[in-house]
């Protein structure tokens, strides 16, 4: 087929999936476009390259990054950070009430860090531009329908990055293949520059596919004429399993196995009954991809896991944990990769572009020490507490939320997740700030409380898109008076 009739065709089905997954009966804000914008550059290529405006070598793109796409990223940070000024009341309530501390005392450790950075300026820059995650998840979770602004995010996000992925790959191979230098291998890169981007932007657009297809199916989301929203999300959830498994990245493939077992397995009524045992299911799905992971040997984990022009990974963290300047607090936030270390990796391994350590818990600890460890693994044992209070209350949405902070664990075994501009560390941090919400009763469960003018009391509205088991009488349109915010 041509690729100009098959880009016509790919648009025309994605036009479709929109239409189909359309909902009049709910608004969200317009400034969830947004995170929606943020998420698309981040789970694709940067603004420069789409443009070919790139720069010039790897150097200048470590060092100094791309002006177009500071320029981009700052005018969505300074709009998003209007946007939450204007929720002033909101934003405050959530900050003070559910905001996870863990979260910030790394964000709070990765500024300090900087003052021992050998590139404090790049440090900083960066550190900054890690700060515009939080502010874009924020938009999110104080928008006024907080649930269905997160079903908006998956589909804009899922209909326009997996079936573009499959049209470059198909039709535009230049641009949605790469071949490795050292073999000559096939890679399926999509819309990203790399088959682990791709596999892990997938991963996380799969995972909310999969809640929305599964809340659809049992009746828990019921919008109108539900048919055709279960015929997008199972459209997009089929896109993207087949994406991941021709993308060659079997962490996330792996992973994505991992997170949808954990929400089928939450859907059983004996769990739902008793959410303590939840615990022991996350428990046990850890201990199981912990095993396939190590247990197979050094040389048959390189091989399941995927290689890296036929390295294996545990070459690389035999070479980089020895180059950590500081065990206890590393090179600084996101300093290792930079200057005379990312010169002697290049030297010791020529075939590779190494930027990374192929590991999250190994790529923490260059650039943050054990102090760094200490805190990411307090990040996930908060999100799984907050999680599991958030299944006692809403058990489908919950059971998303632990899925990505499970998926987290495991995916950085052998992935780098927990870095700034990354789709994953988004989506943690995304897990955790709803599980707060969920878990406090703030924008689900059978009401939620509206902006009013401060001398009248609010008041509590239901919509469809908002309780994942609503409420018939609110439903049918009464309403509840509620105490004043």
């Amino acid at each position: 087929m041509n690729p100009s009739l098959a880009s016509l065709i790919y648009t025309c089905g994605i036009a479709g999936l929109f239409y189909l997954d359309r909902d009049k009966s709910i608004r969200t804000s317009k400034a969830l476009w947004l995170p929606v914008a943020y998420l698309w550059i981040l789970g694709s290529r940067p603004l420069s390259v789409w443009l070919g405006m790139g720069p010039a070598n790897r150097t200048n793109a470590l060092m100094e990054g791309s002006p177009v796409d500071g320029v981009f990223f700052q005018i969505l940070l300074i709009a998003a950070v209007c946007v939450l000024v204007v929720r002033g009341r909101r934003v405050v309530k959530f900050l003070n009430t559910n905001f996870p501390l863990p979260i910030l005392l790394y964000l709070v450790f990765c500024l300090f860090s900087i003052i021992w950075s050998d590139y404090p300026g790049v440090a900083l820059k960066k550190w900054t531009k890690s700060v515009e995650d939080l502010v874009m998840v924020l938009v999110i979770v104080t928008d006024e329908q907080p649930v269905a602004a997160l079903r908006r995010l998956f589909s804009r996000l899922g209909f326009i990055l997996l079936p573009y992925s499959l049209l470059l790959i198909k039709y535009y191979p230049g641009m949605g293949r790469f071949y490795g230098a050292w073999d000559g291998t096939q890679m399926n890169t999509g819309v990203t520059q790399d088959k682990n981007m791709l596999g892990v932007i997938t991963l996380v657009l799969s995972l909310g596919a999969a809640w929305r297809f599964l809340a659809l199916l049992s009746g828990e989301e019921t919008p109108p004429n539900r048919r055709r929203h279960l015929l997008a999300q199972g459209t997009i959830l089929f896109m993207g399993v087949w994406i991941l498994m021709i993308a060659n990245s079997a962490t996330s493939l792996v992973s994505f196995i991992v997170g949808a077992g954990l929400m089928l397995a939450t859907r059983f009524r004996l769990i739902r009954s008793n959410p303590a045992t939840v615990y022991v299911l996350v428990i046990l799905f850890l201990v199981t991809v912990s095993s396939l992971f190590f247990l197979g040997g050094r040389g048959s984990v390189a091989h399941a896991l995927g290689r890296q022009e036929n390295l294996a990974r545990t070459d690389i963290w035999e070479a980089v944990i020895p180059m950590a300047p500081n065990p206890l607090v590393g090179a600084g936030f996101e300093s290792f990769w930079l200057g005379e270390r990312l010169e002697r990796l290049a030297q010791l391994f020529p075939n590779l572009n190494l930027n990374e350590a192929h590991d999250g818990y190994i790529e923490v600890y260059l650039n943050l020490g054990w102090v760094g460890i200490v805190l990411i693994g307090l990040i996930l044992i908060d999100g799984f507490r907050r999680g599991v209070k958030a299944f006692r209350r809403e058990p489908a949405l919950g059971g998303l939320l632990l899925a990505y902070v499970l998926t987290a664990a495991t995916y950085n075994i052998t992935e780098a997740g927990f870095r700034m501009l990354n789709p994953f560390w988004f989506f943690l941090i995304l897990a955790l700030l709803e599980a707060s919400a969920v878990a406090a009763g703030i924008g689900v469960g059978a009401a939620q409380l509206v902006e009013t003018s401060p001398d009248r009391p609010a008041k509590l509205r239901t919509t469809h898109a908002l309780a994942l088991k609503p409420d018939k009488r609110l439903m049918a349109g009464k309403v509840v008076r509620g105490q004043e915010r």
